[in-house]
């Protein structure tokens, strides 16, 4: 099979012929249809997550199909249509396993990170940690829906329901999908963009938002919640300075450049800061139930498996609308 590998940090993907890998009795093979390009596969390659598995195959937003399965796999078959995202493996026997908050496990293993990704034909994957999805996801616009879609959902659940005014920091892959749950539950949507992003500006609004700006703006209203998906830690104070007391600011990504020192006053008043870590199974059994009843569109911009490098480099720029996608 191809395959995109990293072998060394801060280097570009390395085009290889690799065997079909083989499944153990607990696990798939998947030949993947596609697979999106996250954030997060930057974090990794630029050592700003530490420890990957070395060499490795990136990538953590698959869908594709069973070609053949273990011996003790049971919720699966051949032919089946599934997405496999970041949560690959948890122990669930460890004090957060024991507490449902397998997103914490001590012993969790990653795609793409900690276990080979979709950046190749072919993958494995664990069957209790893949999405059994419907036919009309059997698409490459539908890869951005098992991360950017889900660690949004994550982010947002977070948030009261009651809230109606939500800033959203950073304007991509998660922001475009979640404005769309968001919307369909009344609410408004404020984005902020990097200062002078004008067509990330005129995306956000084509896509709902009722204000778009840059992130140094000033909303019109008061804010009844933040999420921030940008990874610039600078945003945090400048978001509690948004938001209504009582309010949080949600942080969804996995890495984020330092937090500046800011003042008490900004948190003062019961407004808080919250992390989301990776995501649990329930987060996307719940996230593509309430999707089946929404009409989500992605906005994807296509590469073959050999481009992963450009596409990697267009993300890194932002001059994408939406997400990168690798098609096999």
């Amino acid at each position: 099979m191809q395959a995109m590998v990293m072998e060394a940090a801060g280097q570009p993907l390395v085009c290889k012929t690799m065997p079909i890998p083989v499944p153990n009795e607990e696990q798939v093979l998947v030949r993947i249809i596609a697979c999106g390009v996250c954030r997060t596969d930057l974090h990794i390659m630029d050592s700003e997550l530490p420890k990957p598995k070395l060499p490795l195959i990136p990538g953590h937003e698959i869908i594709g199909t069973i070609a053949q399965v273990g011996s003790k796999v049971t919720s699966l078959q051949i032919g089946d249509l599934i997405g496999i995202p970041w949560l690959g493996y948890t122990c669930g026997h460890c004090k957060y396993c024991l507490r449902d908050q397998e997103n914490l496990c001590e012993n969790a293993l990653f795609t793409g990170y900690t276990i080979d990704g979709g950046y190749a034909e072919y993958t494995v994957a664990f069957q209790k940690y893949c999405f059994h999805l419907s036919p009309q996801y059997g698409h490459p616009a539908a890869a951005p829906l098992l991360c950017a879609g889900l660690i949004g959902y994550r982010s947002y659940q977070m948030i009261n329901s009651a809230a109606k005014r939500i800033g959203f920091y950073g304007f991509g892959a998660a922001a475009h999908i979640l404005i769309q749950i968001a919307r369909s539950q009344g609410k408004e949507i404020y984005a902020f963009t990097r200062d002078g992003d004008l067509q990330a500006q005129a995306f956000a609004t084509r896509m709902g938002a009722v204000w778009a700006g840059g992130s140094t703006e000033a909303p019109p209203v008061t804010l009844d919640a933040a999420i921030i998906f940008a990874a610039v830690g600078e945003l945090i104070p400048k978001a509690l300075a948004d938001i209504d007391k009582g309010c949080p600011v949600i942080c969804g990504g996995i890495h984020m450049s330092d937090i500046p020192s800011f003042p008490y006053k900004l948190l003062w008043e019961e407004r808080s800061i919250r992390s989301v870590a990776n995501l649990t199974r329930k987060d996307g059994d719940d996230f593509f139930a309430l999707i089946a009843k929404i009409e989500v569109k992605t906005e994807t911009r296509l590469f073959p498996l050999r481009q992963a490098n450009e596409a990697l480099a267009a993300t890194r720029n932002g001059g994408l609308n939406g997400a990168a996608v690798l098609v096999m």
